[in-house]
């Protein structure tokens, strides 16, 4: 029976992508609505029906942009960009959440990934050829209804790496999920920094498999009470 009293689950997308290719077309809104939970669609600013401005001081602040869009409380539920966003707005306001998984980010939140270039492939829409992330994010950016130039814009936003420090704000329930081929590890940084969190590692999955992947929607699923009966 569904819990009258959970809250909705928000579903945030990563990079490149939108609330209906990287949720609702592997059938995540159609599972979560047979376990009866209410889903908040959300797309991040520069993606699918958001705004998509080409100034990189308009992302300034993404944390903020999506705190605006969301429940008072809520489940939560991000993808690589969208897990960085969810984190920031609960270093932020750590009441909003009940329960947070993030999946597609580890390590690489506490480092310099070199933005600048893989928007420039972003842009161009080609990487050298032994740039073998840059050319995966250029291949991802191309997909419809993407603005290469809104693109390469968000990943210049200004700002650095999260600090391992402010993570201890994050008080919920935090479920990280990454595949052990994924660019964005190792994953124990970043469940060492969260107080109070656990890991669950997709054997054999790299990072654009990740939210098609049965197990993550399993755990997911599962850790914020919404496997369907």
């Amino acid at each position: 029976m569904p819990d009258a009293a959970a809250p909705p689950v928000v579903l945030v997308h990563g990079f490149g992508s939108s609330f209906d290719h990287t949720w609702r077309e592997p059938g995540w809104v159609d599972l979560l609505a047979d376990a009866g939970r209410e889903v908040v669609a959300v797309d991040l600013l520069g993606h699918g029906s958001s705004d998509k401005p080409h100034d990189p001081s308009a992302y300034l602040d993404l944390e903020a942009d999506l705190a605006a869009k969301l429940p008072p409380t809520v489940d939560a539920i991000g993808f690589s960009l969208g897990a960085r966003t969810l984190l920031g707005v609960a270093v932020d306001d750590p009441g909003r959440f009940r329960t947070l998984v993030i999946a597609g980010v580890g390590e690489n939140l506490f480092r310099d990934d070199r933005n600048d270039a893989i928007a420039r492939a972003v842009e161009a829409g080609s990487a050298d050829e032994d740039d073998i992330v840059g050319r995966l994010f250029a291949d991802y950016a191309g997909g419809p209804g993407n603005d290469r130039a809104a693109l390469a814009a968000c990943l210049r936003r200004p700002g650095g790496p999260m600090s391992p420090a402010v993570l201890e704000a994050v008080t919920c329930p935090v479920l990280v999920v990454l595949g052990d081929r994924d660019f964005a590890g190792p994953a124990a940084p970043l469940v060492d920094a969260l107080p109070d969190a656990r890991l669950v590692t997709l054997k054999g999955c790299d990072h654009f498999a990740t939210p098609k992947d049965f197990r993550f929607i399993d755990a997911a699923l599962a850790f914020v009470g919404a496997l369907p009966g």
